[in-house]
């Protein structure tokens, strides 16, 4: 899935309420397994000047890349994450954790070709779905109109909890990236 489909989510799933500490632990806990890709490739692309045939190409499978990627994409480390803030009653990292591992689930079964080492540190096997959430290959034509269809109703599970209008906006600034993101999917891929 696209980060905004994370985001609105994760949001959804765990921000109960939706405002204050826990809908922004499920905001972060949503967007960190695909934070490092973002650091990584606009600092490659915007800092450093590499082409992006290159950065996505060679240097998004390279081994120092992948071995990020492990870490935080690692089904263990969220999962002893969210141990811990159960077993310490910690809500926030609870809260960060579950909405973490709900994003490596979505990305586990709609990752075809470019998924990440789901169980590092044990083993970096890495589960190839048959089912892409981008690529038309590997049934994406069917998959986009699902995301569209949940993202959409998330956004209305979060307006119904009483977001602020700061937070409607937000998420409707989401909603609307993933519609973008979505129709480019469509037209390049």
């Amino acid at each position: 899935m696209n980060t905004p489909a994370h985001l609105l989510l994760g949001a959804a799933a765990f921000a109960r309420p939706a405002r204050g500490r826990i809908l922004w632990a499920a905001v972060l806990g949503s967007l960190l397994p695909d934070l490092s890709l973002y650091v990584l490739a606009g600092v490659s692309l915007y800092v450093l000047g590499i082409p992006a045939q290159v950065v996505f190409n060679q240097l998004y499978f390279s081994e120092a890349w992948q071995t990020v990627f492990a870490i935080d994409n690692s089904i263990i480390l969220w999962g002893v994450a969210l141990v811990v803030g159960v077993w310490r009653g910690w809500q926030v990292l609870t809260v960060a954790a579950s909405a973490g591992l709900l994003h490596l689930a979505m990305d586990f079964l709609l990752h075809a070709g470019d998924g990440r080492p789901q169980f590092w540190p044990i083993t970096d096997w890495v589960f190839h779905s048959p089912v892409s959430y981008w690529d038309s290959a590997h049934h994406a034509l069917w998959v986009a109109p699902v995301s569209l269809a949940v993202c959409a109703g998330a956004f209305a599970v979060l307006w119904q909890r009483g977001l602020s209008v700061s937070g409607k906006l937000f998420f409707a600034a989401l909603l609307a990236a993933e519609l973008w993101v979505a129709r480019q999917w469509f037209l390049f891929f």
